[in-house]
């Protein structure tokens, strides 16, 4: 019978950005539950980041500052925590941001803005975040790397066209690093959440259209944050090798693909 230890990412350091709330927050709570010591990433809200920490079981987690859109920051966090915490065996690419910026209304400034910015983010920092821990986590023999992404890679953001494109841009970058690095046993698996009740939700959830929002799904809700977390978190840990490479769609089926 396969069974799941309780503490069976002990020894492993899991770096986590975008820790300080949403998602992020609850996957930094799921993975020290299991073990593991975090490296909790924030931007600015460090009062948020020490409230992270204070959540967490176990001890030893470290919270690290880096703006995801300055390249410079971006190089400098993974050797951060290996420096305090001695190596990455799990990266969990978890923060982004949502501009929204409608091809018929934007500016042209706007326009180039949202995309630099949204790429920079949502798509530039996760990829050379991945190609950063690779070389600690092949130096510890192997490790796993989750990147979140979004429904609206497949189905579009009509809105924010940068933000779908980088999402997609994520899938693709994933499935690619999930074929040169599996014989490395570095695994790469993506969660693509629908609507989820965190802070960059949370004007759309309520407001005018949050009733539309949440009758897109059949649950007739938006995810709660700890339930994408859960799956964030099943593939962190051991026993999913044969996952690598898999988009895993936590949508409430609001968004079906064939």
């Amino acid at each position: 019978m396969l069974t799941a230890a309780p503490l069976d990412l002990a020894g492993k350091v899991a770096l986590v950005t975008g820790a300080s709330r949403g998602i992020g927050r609850a996957t930094a709570q799921l993975l020290a539950a299991r073990g593991a010591t975090l490296a909790v990433h924030y931007q600015s809200r460090r009062e948020a980041a020490e409230e992270t920490l204070a959540l967490l079981a176990g001890t030893g987690h470290a919270s690290f500052a880096a703006d995801l859109a300055r390249e410079d920051e971006v190089a400098a966090l993974v050797p951060a925590v290996v420096t305090r915490l001695s190596g990455v065996d799990i990266l969990i690419n978890n923060a982004a941001i949502y501009e929204a910026h409608p091809p018929a209304t934007a500016s042209a400034e706007q326009w180039r803005a949202a995309w630099r910015r949204t790429l920079a983010i949502d798509l530039l920092a996760p990829a050379h975040l991945c190609h950063a821990a690779v070389a600690t986590m092949r130096q510890r023999g192997g490790g796993r790397i989750v990147n979140v992404s979004s429904r609206g890679a497949f189905r579009g953001e009509p809105d924010a066209p940068a933000y779908g494109a980088a999402k997609a841009g994520l899938n693709a970058m994933s499935q690619s690093l999930a074929r040169a690095l599996a014989p490395h046993g570095i695994f790469v698996f993506v969660v693509a959440p629908g609507w989820v009740e965190t802070d960059m939700a949370e004007p759309y959830l309520a407001g005018p259209g949050g009733d539309e929002i949440r009758a897109q799904s059949p649950l007739g809700r938006a995810a709660r944050p700890e339930e994408i977390a859960m799956t964030i978190a099943f593939l962190a840990g051991p026993g999913t090798d044969y996952l690598t490479g898999c988009i895993v769609d936590a949508n409430g089926a609001s968004y079906l693909r064939s």
